[in-house]
C-alpha cells in the first residue's frame, strides 16, 4: 500500500449500546462460525464505501464532509431483523427510510462533485443499507449453518443519527477518524 495514501470510508455509527449488541453478535460469529473479519470495524452503516485518499490532503476531505454535514438534519434509523447477501454475508437489516436513502444519495453526489470520489460498484446497484455481522471469511458451509439461526431472529432498534463518521484503515482494522455533526442536534 502506498504510504502517502490511506483507505477511508464514511458511515453512520449507532449509539454505543447498539454497537455493543452488534459486537456481541460479531463475536458469536467469530466463536461459533470462525468468521472474525467483521470485528475489524465498529458496527456501522456504510454511506460511502472505502476509497483511497492522500494523507497529506485529509484536511480537504474533512472540510468537504464538514460542509456537507452542516446542511443535513438528523436521520431516523430503524434496525429490524437480519438479512443476507447469499452466500457469504449476514447483516442486521436497516430499513430504507426516505431520509436515509436521500442523505446517502446526496453524500455520494457531493463527494463525486467536490472531490472526484466515486465507487464504481455503487454506480451499478442501488444502495442497500445494512450493518454487517459476518462476511468475507464466513465460509459457504458456515453461512448455510448460521443463516437459519438468524433469518427469523427478532431484533428491532430505533435511533436518530446526528453526525457522519469518517473511518480510516490503519493496515489491520478500521478506526474512527472524525465525526461531523449536523447542526442543532438534539439527542
Amino acid at each position: 500500500m502506498d504510504n502517502s495514501k490511506r483507505r477511508f470510508f464514511i458511515a453512520f455509527l449507532p449509539p454505543q449500546d447498539i454497537q455493543d449488541y452488534a459486537t456481541e453478535i460479531k463475536e458469536y460469529f467469530a466463536k461459533n462460525y470462525n468468521s472474525r473479519h467483521a470485528l475489524k470495524s465498529p458496527p456501522h452503516i456504510t454511506l460511502q464505501p472505502p476509497f483511497e485518499w492522500p494523507l497529506d490532503n485529509v484536511s480537504v476531505l474533512e472540510q468537504t464532509l464538514s460542509t456537507f454535514a452542516e446542511s443535513q438534519t438528523p436521520v431516523p434509523i430503524i434496525l429490524k431483523g437480519f438479512g443476507a447477501f447469499v452466500p457469504r454475508v449476514i447483516y442486521i437489516n436497516v430499513i430504507k427510510t426516505p431520509e436515509l436513502m436521500s442523505l446517502q444519495g446526496y453524500l455520494m453526489a457531493h463527494l463525486e462533485e467536490s472531490l472526484g470520489i466515486v465507487d464504481p460498484v455503487s454506480k451499478t446497484r442501488p444502495f442497500a443499507p445494512h450493518m454487517t455481522v459476518a462476511f468475507s471469511d464466513l465460509t459457504r458451509q458456515n453461512f448455510r449453518a448460521a443463516w437459519p439461526e438468524f433469518q427469523r431472529r427478532e431484533l428491532e432498534f430505533k435511533f436518530t443519527v446526528s453526525h457522519l463518521t469518517l473511518l480510516i484503515h490503519d493496515g489491520k482494522q478500521w478506526n474512527v477518524s472524525k465525526n461531523f455533526d449536523f447542526p442543532d442536534t438534539v439527542e
